[in-house]
C-alpha cells in the first residue's frame, strides 16, 4: 500500500492521548510545514491551553531562486512574517514561536542547533518532539527528522513525526504505526493558516520562473479532516 492508504487505516486518537497531557515541541523544516502538517494539532493544543513551542528551522529563502524583487534576505523576512501570521491564526502566542534561520536546502544536525533545540524543549517544558517524517522526500525534511530524533534522545522525550510530502508518495513502504487526529473543528483555522503563506502560491513573487508553488494535490490532502502522527 502507498503511504496515504496506510495513513487512512491508522486508529483514531485524541489530543490528550497523543500528547500525553503535556506540551509539544514542533519542528518545521520550512515556514509553511507547520501549517500543512500540524495546523490542526497546533490549533487544538492552543484551544486546550497547551500551546506548543513551534520552531521553524530554515529561513525558506531558497523557494524563489534568482528573484530580483525578493533576494534571499527579503524573502526570508517575508516568509517569517507569513509564518508568524499563520501561527497567530492558529492561536499561538508569539513567545512560543522560534525562527532559527538555518540555510534553506542545507539543513544539518550540527551541535549548536541541537543544543539550542534541547534548550528550547527544556525551557518550554515539552514532553514530546514532533518532527517531519523521515520518509518525506525532501532533503530538509530528512535532516529535520534526524534532528528531531536527536533532540528527543538528548531530552528524554517521546518522538512523533508528521508527513507532508510523504502523503504524495506512491511507492509501497514498510508498514507504519501511529494515529489519526481528527481536526474537523480546527479545519477552517488550518486552511486560513496555510493561505497566510501567500508567497508559496505563485502569485506574490513573479520574477522567478523556477519559483516554488504549493501543488494542488498537496493542498487537497491538507484539507482533510484529520492529521497523521507516526510513532518511530
Amino acid at each position: 500500500m502507498s503511504p496515504a492508504e496506510q495513513f487512512a487505516l491508522l486508529p483514531e486518537t485524541g489530543l490528550t492521548a497523543l500528547l500525553g497531557g503535556g506540551r509539544a515541541l514542533i519542528l518545521a523544516p520550512h515556514p509553511d510545514d507547520e501549517s500543512l502538517g500540524c495546523g490542526g494539532l497546533i490549533a487544538a493544543a492552543c484551544a486546550a491551553g497547551l500551546p506548543p513551542a513551534v520552531v521553524i528551522l530554515t529561513d525558506g529563502a531558497a523557494s524563489h531562486p534568482d528573484s530580483t524583487s525578493h533576494p534571499p534576505a527579503r524573502l526570508a523576512a517575508l516568509r517569517e512574517a507569513e509564518a508568524r501570521e499563520a501561527l497567530s491564526i492558529l492561536g499561538m502566542p508569539r513567545e512560543k514561536m522560534f525562527f532559527l534561520g538555518e540555510p534553506d536546502t542545507k539543513l544539518t544536525a550540527h551541535e549548536a542547533l541541537l543544543d539550542r533545540l534541547t534548550g528550547i524543549a527544556a525551557e518550554q517544558k515539552c514532553g514530546v518532539v514532533i518532527g517531519p517524517w523521515a520518509a518525506d522526500p525532501h532533503c530538509d525534511h530528512e535532516a529535520a527528522a534526524v534532528i528531531s530524533e536527536a533532540v528527543a534522545i538528548r531530552g528524554g522525550l517521546r518522538l512523533l513525526s508528521y508527513p507532508v510530502w510523504g502523503w504524495l508518495r506512491e511507492d509501497a513502504l514498510s508498514p507504519v504505526t501511529g494515529w489519526r487526529l481528527h481536526i474537523s473543528a480546527q479545519l477552517d483555522l488550518k486552511r486560513r493558516a496555510i493561505a497566510a503563506h501567500a508567497s508559496q502560491y505563485g502569485r506574490v513573487i513573479m520574477d522567478s520562473p523556477g519559483g516554488f508553488s504549493l501543488p494542488q494535490n498537496l493542498l487537497a490532502i491538507a484539507a482533510r479532516p484529520y492529521e497523521v502522527f507516526l510513532a518511530p
